[in-house]
């Protein structure tokens, strides 16, 4: 989304001192990849090719595009440019054609910031991008928030997005300026762009809040038929056309009122929001011709965010009331959702940030999945560490996810200090609970000495067998050295941390144990 002049038009952080807690994040059994940790990069987008999976592209504001031919495991990073600027908000989509597609803003040398909507095209699984072609123009209105898909049967391809009279935040709108939902559609593979139209009936003011009609984005049905949800001061709404769209309904369809907005307050983040997210089951199985729309708010509450899902089942003219995505019993945050489906089995993925291990700003990445049809989920942590976000440093406004034929790959954003990087995560899909643990099957001892020079130990007691994680954090919560990761049996351990081995510099350092469900650290202070 545009965001205001300090977090797109000029970013900048301010450096201050803080003390950190450690976390106390879940063990995740889902391998880590950090993707880029390159200047500010964040608001992050990928896709799998679902010809070949172990061909994937992501994007990151402002103009980082990134490919891997292993699934994944491995990264190639390059710059993406084009005579129409490209600034942020990035979209990845594939053709039936397995060309793809990167959708962005602009900032043309010879125009307008941010008037129009860029296609660029890849015919060589991302490695090489085309100048691009564009959609949206209109005089100096402002494009912003753009998202699109595939139709699988025509190959056609789809795009909603916002249009600003003026921006609101920049240039005072004067009276009768609005923001709309605007739509187009390619019939070529991106070359050419029908004009541009409103699809919203109310519309919304020119300012970036909760106001505006923001966060639009397409889905296909099962009969090829296109879908749109977005959010604004009348709700959660919906619009559908039978005809490539051509046409659309004469009423938008209310779903959901939005207590709270969809611009809220998160402690640690600069800024927020709960834009939705709109998918139909396409899979031919028994979900077939579901229509999902997932978003996030604070009808809980402002310190209680959560993640919410609502479906049809005849088209949308109906729709269920909000259900829960999140699972956890606490008045904790969770926010910046997105949704996903896997076509070859109908299930329903979800990635989003999530507080519910901690009572601080530390945050985890969670991943909700449904294999019913949204009537129930479960919750699996999928980050390897907690981070700190602080909310002098602009995160971006989304995550994204992408997944077929059993092969899933969310991306997300994270801070370690005042680094950002850009993750994935290689998903385990057996999905294994973590055993339930009582406190009392287990004793974590202080470390000794503390603080230490050069060694210090830690040693603990388990009454019953399970599996352990030992390790070691920096006060970032980043992970120094694992020193149990194992199954082991009843009976009392000692492990030691030497300095001289991991080359640590003086501060701050936790043990953290995890026994099934349970986690308790310790700290440890190294002085030279």
């Amino acid at each position: 989304m545009l965001s205001n002049m300090y977090s797109k038009m000029i970013k900048f952080r301010c450096i201050f001192i803080c003390i950190c807690i450690l976390p106390c994040s879940a063990l995740s059994q889902h391998s880590n990849i950090m993707i880029s940790n390159s200047y500010s990069i964040e608001e992050p987008a990928i896709m799998i090719n679902p010809f070949n999976t172990d061909e994937i592209v992501a994007g990151a504001n402002l103009n980082y595009v990134f490919y891997s031919h292993d699934g994944g495991q491995n990264w190639v990073e390059k710059k993406l440019n084009s005579t129409y600027g490209v600034w942020g908000d990035p979209v990845i989509i594939i053709d039936n054609k397995q060309d793809y597609f990167y959708f962005h803003l602009s900032n043309p040398d010879s125009g307008n910031w941010i008037d129009r909507i860029v296609c660029q095209k890849s015919t060589n699984q991302g490695m090489d991008w085309s100048n691009g072609t564009f959609t949206g123009l209109n005089g100096t209105k402002v494009q912003d928030k753009e998202w699109a898909v595939v139709d699988r049967k025509s190959n056609y391809i789809y795009m909603t997005w916002t249009q600003f009279d003026v921006y609101g935040n920049l240039t005072p709108p004067k009276p009768g300026d609005s923001t709309h939902i605007m739509f187009s559609m390619s019939a070529d593979g991106g070359q050419n762009w029908s004009q541009a139209k409103r699809i919203d009936e109310s519309g919304g003011d020119c300012y970036d809040d909760d106001n505006a009609v923001e966060g639009a984005v397409p889905a296909v049905g099962a009969n090829g038929e296109v879908y749109v949800c977005w959010i604004g001061p009348m709700g959660l709404m919906f619009d559908r056309s039978a005809d490539s769209g051509k046409t659309w309904l004469d009423h938008d369809i209310k779903i959901s009122d939005v207590p709270g907005g969809w611009n809220y307050k998160i402690p640690g983040i600069y800024r927020c929001n709960g834009l939705p997210v709109i998918n139909c089951d396409t899979s031919g199985g028994d979900f077939n011709g579901n229509i999902y729309i997932n978003w996030s708010d604070q009808r809980n509450g402002p310190e209680n965010t959560d993640i919410w899902l609502v479906k049809s089942v005849d088209g949308g003219n109906s729709w269920t009331l909000p259900v829960k995505v999140n699972d956890d019993n606490t008045n904790r945050q969770q926010f910046f959702t997105w949704m996903t489906i896997d076509q070859t089995s109908g299930y329903l993925y979800f990635v989003f940030y999530d507080r519910r291990n901690h009572s601080d700003n530390y945050t985890d990445v969670y991943l909700a999945l449904s294999k019913d049809g949204g009537n129930t989920f479960s919750n699996h942590l999928i980050s390897s560490s907690s981070f700190l976000p602080y909310a002098s440093v602009f995160m971006g406004d989304y995550t994204n996810i992408s997944a077929h034929d059993g092969i899933v790959r969310p991306i997300w954003t994270r801070l370690d200090g005042f680094e950002l990087s850009v993750w994935t995560a290689i998903i385990d899909t057996s999905f294994n609970a973590l055993p339930e643990i009582r406190k009392q099957d287990f004793v974590l001892n202080d470390p000794s000495p503390n603080p230490f020079q050069s060694t210090s130990y830690i040693s603990f007691k388990m009454k019953i067998p399970a599996f352990v994680n030992l390790g070691v954090r920096d006060v970032y919560g980043r992970e120094v050295t694992v020193l149990i990761n194992e199954k082991l049996s009843p009976g009392k351990y000692i492990r030691h941390l030497k300095a001289e081995d991991y080359h640590l510099k003086e501060g701050i350092y936790f043990f953290h144990l995890q026994i099934g469900n349970q986690i308790i650290t310790r700290k440890i202070l190294f002085t030279n």
